[in-house]
């Protein structure tokens, strides 16, 4: 498991228009190629009377499944731009779609791989990115009486709580880098004057949303 890399949130769709032409990009988590070549016939679907439906993806850790589809324009005019743009920002398990209504004024080479990359990138945008960092999950149970002030610590510290889990004790779990393990345990022991029970539970991924770049 990586320790941290991007991908998109999830569902994002934005359109511009290009010389009269419409460009749609669609985007989409993708974890699996089936899942993109599913989301991409889902779009085509969509769009049946599109002049063109170009698509680009990239998954796997190391990037290992990347493919690019022009659908139809000039060879390396659509699929490869988006797919430079996945790579630029250097995102994973993602899947793009763009398109293409075309306008009646040709853009030429340049300006359709131009229009094809904007499209992938302003898509993206709105979709939004997401940083994940792999993370240790520490689980603190205690007694009822000291959750107001466990929380009320944890949400002014630098640690973010996954859930907590209301039986006999409460459990209090929170995503804590890897090196962080030991000041965490010695934190909350010191905070519930040793009530606290400290296990670790799994490694998750932490995702939080970071600006468009």
């Amino acid at each position: 498991m990586l320790p941290l890399y991007y991908t998109v949130k999830g569902y994002g769709e934005e359109e511009i228009t290009i010389q009269k032409s419409r460009f749609i990009a669609y985007v989409n988590r993708a974890e699996t190629e089936e899942q993109a070549q599913a989301f991409i016939a889902e779009i085509k679907k969509k769009n049946w009377n599109a002049t063109h439906n170009c698509s680009a993806y990239m998954i796997g850790e190391t990037d290992h499944i990347q493919k690019a589809n022009d659908d139809g324009e000039p060879s390396g005019t659509a699929g490869l731009p988006i797919l430079e743009v996945l790579k630029k920002r250097g995102l994973k398990d993602t899947v793009v779609v763009v398109t293409r209504y075309f306008g009646g004024i040709k853009l030429g080479t340049g300006g359709l791989i131009r229009a094809y990359g904007k499209s992938a990138s302003e898509g993206i945008n709105a979709a939004k990115v997401a940083e994940r960092r792999l993370m240790q999950v520490m689980k603190a149970s205690i007694d009822y009486t000291w959750l107001g002030k466990v929380e009320n610590e944890l949400r002014s510290s630098i640690y973010e709580i996954k859930d907590i889990h209301y039986l006999d004790t409460v459990t209090v779990e929170t995503f804590v880098e890897e090196s962080q393990k030991e000041a965490f345990t010695a934190w909350i022991t010191e905070l519930t004057n040793g009530q606290a029970v400290i296990t670790e539970g799994k490694q998750l991924y932490q995702e939080k949303i970071v600006d468009p770049s």
